[in-house]
């Protein structure tokens, strides 16, 4: 099912990104453009991420970089 329609993104692919480490609807549209255009898919994308685990914040949490992913590559 489509989320955003201006970008053709699908829930699956939020998911994947929020999978991938995007906690906020900013960071999924950092990722993929969703929410960008019209704004009207980001309530959606607010309510798939949800409340649930954020691998950035529990980095964070632990007191680890939280772009680690990115250190790891420099």
């Amino acid at each position: 099912m489509y989320v955003c329609s201006c970008f053709g993104i699908t829930e699956q692919q939020v998911k994947q990104h929020a999978d991938g480490g995007a906690c906020t609807p900013r960071q999924i549209a950092s990722a993929c453009k969703a929410g960008t255009d019209c704004g009207s898919c980001v309530r959606r994308i607010q309510a798939l991420l949800g409340r649930g685990s954020c691998p950035r914040r529990e980095r964070a949490d632990r007191g680890e970089p939280v772009l680690a992913e990115l250190e790891d590559a420099a």
